[in-house]
């Protein structure tokens, strides 16, 4: 069911995965990943990636954002026809701080899913 929030935006203090998302209306278009990250504090990283599964057991890595350090938004284009038959999506983050003070990563981020419009065109 595309577009839809993998994740709602919301503070989070570790590590963690998001909810399964069923797709199966759309398995095999692309789709455009949008990361907007709301809040953060110095010294930390986020790392996102987007899982899939055909059964809600087994899962695979689809594509990872790279590594982010500071607040704004950021796209992904996933190509699903690379992925057999991929039904369901979930997203996982790690989060890691360093420095001094609260080492307790903090970030406010959200993930949102749709089909993507673009079109490409044959040049020949």
């Amino acid at each position: 069911m595309l577009p839809t929030f993998l994740r709602p935006e919301s503070v989070a203090r570790e590590s963690g995965a998001g909810p399964e998302i069923e797709i199966s209306a759309a398995p095999s278009k692309p789709l455009l990943v949008t990361l907007g990250i709301t809040r953060t504090i110095e010294q930390e990283s986020l790392e996102v990636s987007l899982w899939g599964s055909d059964d809600r057991t087994g899962w695979r890595r689809l594509a990872a954002f790279p590594q982010k350090f500071y607040c704004g938004t950021y796209s992904l284009l996933v190509d699903l026809s690379h992925h057999g038959n991929v039904r369901y999506l979930r997203a996982q983050w790690k989060m890691n701080r360093w420095g001094r003070g609260d080492l307790q990563p903090l970030f406010g981020f959200y993930l949102f899913a749709e089909e993507s419009k673009l079109v490409a065109a044959a040049v020949g």
